[in-house]
């Protein structure tokens, strides 16, 4: 009797300590990713707080960190050797070589000016590596507070209705979606990249995932509004393309290549099936949750792990970024190639009754390069319906060469080079198709 009484207390003391382990860390997870605060003036999510406080302590310091990031992921590349397997890998080897000399060229200022000049190696180097260099080692300590303590599955049994039927992907993963949204593609990415190798994403789920819902953030949208001069139509703008891209999304998961990415999980890790739950939906919640707060080690041995693969994720995305954005920037600026290639969306411009369909057609093929750069290339253009048509693209596509198909490519994911270019033209030619429309009927409504 005196047996069973201890043992029932001492499975009590267990739960009880996993329920607290479930609602502390992923209330704190959803406050530091999820809450905006505004602080001195400035309105973001802390963890953007966080790393601009970082960036600020640090001052000085940080290119000549991002450098050594850069020349970090360069020599590793190098030294593993990977790139002697094929094609694709050599190719993305000498882009994180370039990308560290590329560095270190903003970094000394040397070099010609069709590299370093202000609108070509600096602007990816200073608001793009820069950042991303920061937040993944930072963003990734977090991380486990939302990945790691069963907020996933909690949330993921109530998802599953919407999710699993319209994105084929599971309820869980609509904290992949939001993250991007509120934070930015690297920190989905980030969770991506640990769900799948931890067995909870299949492959395709995680492609899916990474070039369906790694959305640019929400800040980085009101950058394209003030760049397009869009701000007075704010919520007209954020609401569409929020629709078009899970639109957009909805239908590329159904057609080749994500529709035939193997299903199949992490290489040498059993697949954690997620069950339909009709009945109890709460209650079975909770069980999984507790349950993943239960396996979850210690929170230091998390959050020093989590750091570390921030930081070896780091070294693989900053080089690549700086070698395959620079030299893109460079084909924009000093070659007509992109020019010549917009021809390719003449035809969906032209049906969506764009009245400069070309130029809405060659804005939308730079969005392959730098999302940003449709916005910059149509910067005081009079058509509103064509402003608001590109802003629109630059967030649906997702699929851009200067950071997030380098981000992709240092992560596990099953997904290669080329199917993400074919899922970048997919995804252009459906959000022209689908947003052109509604751009016009909301310029009517203005």
């Amino acid at each position: 009797m005196t047996v069973n009484s201890e043992t029932s207390e001492t499975q009590h003391t267990h739960t009880a300590g996993n329920a607290f382990r479930v609602i502390f860390y992923s209330a704190l997870g959803i406050f530091i990713f999820f809450v905006p605060l505004t602080i001195n003036g400035e309105s973001s999510i802390l963890i953007e707080h966080i790393v601009s406080w970082f960036t600020d302590w640090l001052g000085q310091a940080v290119p000549y960190i991002i450098l050594a990031l850069a020349v970090a992921g360069a020599v590793l590349t190098v030294i593993q050797g990977k790139w002697m397997t094929n094609v694709v890998d050599a190719v993305f080897a000498v882009f994180a070589v370039l990308g560290a000399l590329f560095s270190a060229m903003v970094v000394f200022d040397f070099g010609p000016n069709w590299i370093i000049g202000e609108d070509i190696a600096p602007s990816i180097f200073n608001p793009v590596a820069s950042q991303v260099g920061i937040l993944v080692p930072i963003g990734a300590i977090f991380l486990v507070l939302l990945t790691n303590y069963g907020l996933m599955e909690f949330i993921g049994v109530y998802a599953q209705p919407i999710m699993r039927p319209v994105w084929r992907t599971p309820g869980r993963s609509a904290v992949d979606a939001v993250a991007s949204f509120v934070a930015s593609y690297s920190v989905s990415m980030l969770i991506t990249d640990r769900m799948y190798k931890k067995g909870r994403y299949t492959g395709r789920e995680a492609a899916i995932i990474a070039v369906g819902f790694s959305t640019v953030s929400v800040t980085f949208m009101v950058v394209i509004a003030r760049t397009l001069d869009l701000m007075d139509m704010w919520l007209w703008y954020f609401f569409l393309s929020l629709i078009v891209t899970f639109l957009v999304t909805a239908i590329v998961v159904r057609i080749p290549p994500l529709g035939t990415i193997p299903n199949t999980a992490y290489p040498n890790v059993e697949l954690e099936t997620e069950s339909i739950v009709k009945k109890n939906k709460t209650k079975v919640a909770w069980s999984e949750a507790l349950a993943i707060a239960d396996a979850a080690p210690n929170i230091f041995v998390n959050l020093g792990t989590n750091f570390l693969t921030g930081l070896r994720m780091a070294t693989n995305i900053v080089p690549s970024i700086m070698g395959v954005g620079t030299v893109a920037l460079i084909l924009v600026h000093f070659t007509p190639i992109f020019d010549w290639l917009g021809y390719l969306l003449l035809p969906f411009t032209w049906i969506v009754g764009m009245s400069e369909p070309l130029l809405a057609a060659k804005a939308s093929f730079l969005s392959v390069a730098e999302i940003f750069l449709p916005a910059t290339f149509l910067s005081g253009d009079e058509d509103l319906a064509l402003r608001l048509l590109i802003a629109v693209v630059s967030v649906s596509v997702i699929v851009f060469l200067s950071a997030l198909i380098p981000t992709v490519m240092s992560t596990s994911i099953p997904i290669s080079l080329w199917q993400m270019l074919v899922v970048w033209f997919e995804r252009v030619v459906l959000t022209i198709l689908i947003a052109g429309p509604l751009c016009h009927v909301v310029v009517m409504l203005q």
